[in-house]
């Protein structure tokens, strides 16, 4: 059974339990008894293992490739860890155009230990070599960054990173297993916020990394066990039951994805889309070497003044944070995912006021085209009068 659709439906009961229920049960425990006093069995204590969540690691590892994998109770908690993987001294290159919260906790916690951060274009293999140091440990990509979504070909990378001795670390939030296996493509570890595609329905917070080497798998599971940010039994159970539908989930936000970049990029006051999909975006041609498709996220940069009347004109589209669920989400990246960034640095990655971030849901596709058509034409009239009233004025 090679259809990773078959294998995220097919992860049913664990070995121990006897019911054999075709959902993984909720290990709602913390202390599991010990039968034999001499000899601990393969669970004491929850945060060092539990059943549930090990059906979810387990799952992630054969979905990933990956020889073990490890859940964790946010995205930022599987980062942070993965970055203790580094001391003091180290040098690491970051895709520049970063998640924020990933910009955020490098410089303002990881900084004050000792390591510290270039962010690059992970995807020009000059600016790759120009930014290393003899100090370089690691390279952390996003093979689709947020939000612009530049394509980084990890293979390319992974293959100048070994050759120079540093560690790969790939985050594959915005793409999931679905359509991008980076630990087959050359990465030591896969990160995800499962919060996003993996879990798929805006109710759980969680993260996942997976490791394709077996002794930086013991590593990482040590600082796991050690620092302690575990995904709680009822949050993996979470993101095991929005697992079961994720490809079918992803296929059809995909497609709809697509069709709706392509008919934004024709738009009055739409100065730009950006959608690996599309011909005109920068990582088009790199996309069927990193990816199985382009995803249910695409960015579109609104004309000034347009942007309040048409975000508030918007109605089944909801104004927030986050992405990758089953409801259709607009948001501002100035002003959330990356309002931790100075002025400065929002203006050098070109997140600006007009920017805006859509998460494509699984709502029809002709209603999501009439509220953002609507939403646009609302926004042009609005805008339209009031140069007019200022012209008079």
């Amino acid at each position: 059974m090679k259809d990773i659709q078959t294998r995220l439906v097919g992860r049913a009961s664990r070995p121990e339990d006897a019911a054999f229920a075709l959902g993984v049960p909720i290990y709602q425990a913390v202390t599991f008894r010990q039968a034999d006093p001499d000899r601990p069995g393969e669970y004491d204590y929850s945060r060092s293992g539990n059943p549930t969540r090990r059906a979810l690691e387990e799952l992630m590892a054969e979905l990933e490739g990956a020889t073990a994998a490890f859940a964790f109770a946010s995205g930022m908690a599987a980062i942070s860890t993965c970055l203790l993987l580094f001391s003091a001294g180290d040098h690491l290159l970051v895709t520049r155009d970063c998640n924020g919260g990933t910009q955020r906790v490098l410089e303002h916690v990881f900084a004050q230990l000792g390591i510290r951060a270039d962010y690059v274009d992970t995807h020009d293999a000059a600016a790759l070599e120009e930014a290393r140091r003899p100090q370089t440990r690691g390279v952390l990509i996003e093979n689709f960054s947020n939000p612009h979504l530049f394509v980084t070909d990890v293979a390319a990378v992974s293959e100048w990173a070994h050759r120079h001795g540093l560690l790969v670390l790939v985050d594959n939030t915005i793409l999931s297993p679905v359509l991008s296996r980076p630990l087959e493509q050359g990465a030591d570890v896969v990160l995800h916020s499962a919060t996003k595609l993996l879990a798929g329905h805006n109710d759980v917070t969680a993260g996942v990394a997976a490791v394709g080497q077996g002794e930086l798998a013991s590593r990482l599971g040590f600082l796991q066990n050690a620092v302690g940010a575990v995904a709680a039994p009822h949050d993996s159970w979470l993101v095991l039951r929005g697992l079961k539908t994720l490809g079918v989930r992803l296929e059809r936000a995909q497609t709809t994805a697509a069709n709706l970049a392509a008919w934004l990029a024709g738009q009055d006051g739409v100065e730009r889309v950006f959608y690996p999909g599309l011909p005109g975006h920068p990582g088009h041609e790199r996309l069927s070497r990193v990816a199985a498709g382009a995803g249910q996220i695409l960015s579109l940069e609104l004309a000034p003044g347009l942007v309040r009347p048409f975000l508030a004109s918007l109605r089944l589209f909801a104004l927030g944070a986050g992405f990758g669920g089953v409801e259709s989400i607009v948001s501002r990246p100035a002003l959330s995912c990356h309002a931790c960034l100075t002025a400065a640095q929002r203006s050098e990655r070109s997140i600006g006021p007009g920017l805006i971030r859509v998460s494509v849901g699984l709502e029809g596709e002709a209603d999501l085209r009439d509220d953002l058509e609507r939403a646009l034409t609302l926004a042009r009239r609005e805008n339209s009068a009031e140069a007019a009233n200022q012209e008079v004025g």
